[in-house]
């Protein structure tokens, strides 16, 4: 595998010497694999930033990764081309997860690569901090592909995410900066708020009646337990009291054919988070979003020995601000208990040091480097 890798490697950067000779433009890529969509942070800083640049979004999954189709494998290493075409002709590169053709090349001297991660505090292992997990990369691979390399600055939400993101990253803690995600100045956005919970009114109008109660879990590979897990939460929900809404993650398989839960598939999670009372999770950061809102956290941690062998977690997951148990029935009586607002607050305000004018403060950082300040 690895010779294999070693030859890809090497062919894309003979390949790419031809692209290097096309002029600069004034213009920066955003490259994301989260996603097909444009996401929240892509779309509040290129905004910003089109008045003056030129903007273009490159956004697309290989939802399978190795174990992809043949047919999505060649999709997306065709879309690598389209990525070596704008790596060579912007100052800027916007990241918000790891993308393989931005660390194995060898880019001029004037590209700056910004990676801000899609995240915005702290909870499982990843990149160099989950190798040779079940979950996670191998060594051999993560060497081979110069896995998160070539990052000229890194954000951070707060120093205390800092070092999580150093380790993670493999870089010089001198290129993390304090800069907050662009989407954080929505969740304190009166305007946007009301804009969003009318379309979700719309939709489900029952979501007025009663307590709403978010299901957002983090992703499995294995999903068979996932799914025996997720029905008894269903089974315990008390609905004459509760609307249980299930927001699955986007590369999950499991389909749910229960009327008595909303299966959502119109907004995002991040739009729920408006009309939520109480939020379940487990190991997603989305309960740094929620928190913000001060929303109140579960955490259904049905596998959490299991999670942190094959996974790991980066947080002591005793200091988490809410309710933790593994199982339905005890979580959700734990929804009827009285709640912890002071300490869910202390613990956002120490991995979320800035909330105000995000967007702005990290579009004037990028404006820096595209003067090449």
């Amino acid at each position: 595998m690895t010779v294999f890798l070693n030859v890809f490697v090497t062919i894309m950067n003979i390949i790419y010497l031809f692209y290097k000779i096309l002029p600069i433009q004034n213009k920066i890529v955003m490259i994301s694999r989260q996603s097909n969509e444009v996401n929240i942070d892509f779309n509040l800083l290129g905004e910003k930033l089109s008045k003056k640049y030129k903007i273009v979004y490159l956004c697309k999954t290989l939802d399978g990764g190795v174990k992809s189709t043949f047919m999505e494998k060649i999709c997306y290493f065709l879309h690598m081309f389209k990525q070596m075409y704008h790596l060579a002709t912007s100052k800027v590169c916007i990241l918000d997860s790891y993308c393989p053709i931005v660390s194995i090349l060898h880019h001029k001297k004037q590209l700056k690569v910004i990676q801000i991660w899609h995240s915005i505090g702290t909870m499982k292992m990843f990149g160099y901090t989950s190798l040779n997990k079940k979950e996670g990369s191998t060594y051999k691979i993560a060497k081979t592909m110069k896995m998160h390399k070539n990052y000229d600055m890194v954000c951070a939400s707060s120093n205390a995410y800092k070092q999580h993101l150093q380790k993670g990253f493999d870089v010089e803690a001198s290129i993390i900066k304090i800069f907050t995600l662009p989407r954080v100045d929505l969740l304190k956005d009166k305007k946007y708020e009301n804009k969003i919970k009318n379309k979700i009114y719309k939709k489900y109008p029952e979501l007025k009646e009663k307590t709403n109660v978010l299901y957002a879990p983090t992703f499995r590979k294995n999903e068979e337990s996932f799914n025996r897990k997720l029905n008894e939460l269903i089974d315990n929900i008390d609905f004459s009291k509760y609307n249980l809404i299930i927001k699955q993650h986007p590369l999950t398989k499991i389909k749910i054919n229960d009327n008595r839960a909303i299966i959502d598939n119109s907004f995002s999670t991040f739009d729920m988070l408006f009309i939520t009372d109480k939020l379940i999770s487990d190991y997603s950061c989305i309960i740094y979003e929620a928190g913000i809102r001060n929303i109140p956290l579960y955490f259904y941690d049905y596998d959490i020995e299991k999670y942190e062998i094959i996974r790991g977690l980066a947080i002591d997951y005793d200091q988490l601000p809410g309710y933790s148990e593994p199982k339905a029935k005890d979580i959700v009586d734990s929804l009827s208990k009285p709640y912890d607002i002071k300490y869910l607050k202390k613990f956002i305000k120490k991995y979320v040091t800035n909330t105000n004018n995000c967007t702005k403060k990290l579009v004037s950082e990028i404006e820096r480097y595209m003067k090449n300040e």
